[in-house]
């Protein structure tokens, strides 16, 4: 099948391996432009453009789609049979959309309706569901609101972490999509009812609130690390929390209940297990309190 497939994050590039050895016929990857990174803010291809590179596939990045008429021309002259598309990053135009012959089929990485939107995997671990999971969906104009053609399931356990979500439906999406366009399965649409949506992050979501219960706490812990990641304030210093688990205590939220990293939360506590200060590695909690000690009483903000 002559297919283009349009991904920027590590999230697709399983998708991209596996429609590529299944003999897939990848007429383009169109991915993010490169962005400034390092220290050196040189630019540097996103992992979609790297693995495209690696398997000598041509690949666009264009800015912009949605008034670039050029590019609509161009995407239609590649007669394509379908379109995959995964965590992409630009929404496609209604030409778009409609010039592959079976359309666009989008990998997200929820169990749609829930968790529509920019950050699905984090918004499932930060609501405490016991599951997530990949729809395969026939992409329309609304954010992910098209009709469902596949779904795949796995259990959210007491200790997932994004990272952990991340892989495996990342994995799930690959396998998913070579099925639909396999199988070519009827589209089911979408119900309203049970919709949620999952904005987009940023630093701004990254500072611990002690007030919060600590099973909220460690939900937020596991689910934003490792980004934008989870911190709170001591000595004016901003010391990220990389692993915590609820623990047993009370006290007055943000204190110190030992010398062992036990925080007490606005109901029970948590415990810090790994922690990291600015400019330096992280360190598992025994180590990094022998040089940077938060004895008991300690008010962290």
């Amino acid at each position: 099948m002559r297919i283009a497939f349009m991904g920027s994050p590590d999230f697709a590039v399983p998708a991209l391996r596996g429609l590529h050895a299944a003999g897939h016929e990848i007429a383009v990857v169109y991915c993010q432009p490169p962005r400034p990174a390092g220290r050196g803010q040189k630019e540097m291809p996103c992992p979609v453009h790297r693995a495209a590179l690696a398997l000598g596939l041509p690949v666009r990045t264009p800015a912009r789609l949605r008034r670039h008429v050029a590019e609509h021309e161009a995407f239609a002259a590649l007669d394509l049979d379908a379109a995959v598309v995964a965590a992409y990053g630009l929404i496609l135009p209604r030409p778009m959309l409609e010039a592959p012959r079976r359309g666009c089929l989008n990998i997200h990485a929820s169990l749609l309706p829930r968790w529509r939107g920019a950050a699905p995997i984090q918004a499932a671990i930060l609501a405490g569901d016991a599951e997530s999971g990949v729809t395969i969906m026939q992409m329309e104009e609304g954010l992910d609101t098209g009709p469902m053609l596949l779904k795949g399931s796995v259990p959210i356990g007491p200790r997932t972490t994004t990272p952990d979500l991340h892989d495996a439906l990342a994995a799930m999406g690959a396998r998913l999509v070579l099925q639909a366009l396999e199988q070519n399965p009827p589209a089911e649409p979408q119900p309203e009812a049970g919709a949620t949506y999952a904005p987009k992050l940023s630093k701004a979501d990254a500072p611990i609130d002690w007030t919060l219960p600590a099973l909220v706490l460690d939900r937020r812990v596991r689910a934003l690390n490792p980004w934008p990641g989870t911190s709170f304030t001591c000595q004016a210093e901003a010391i990220r929390v990389l692993a915590a688990e609820p623990a047993e205590g009370a006290g007055l939220p943000g204190t110190m209940l030992d010398d062992a990293g036990v925080v007490a939360c606005g109901e029970g506590a948590l415990r810090l297990l790994r922690l990291q200060r600015p400019g330096r590695g992280s360190l598992a909690v025994e180590d990094f309190l022998r040089g940077y000690p938060l004895p008991a009483g300690t008010v962290l903000g």
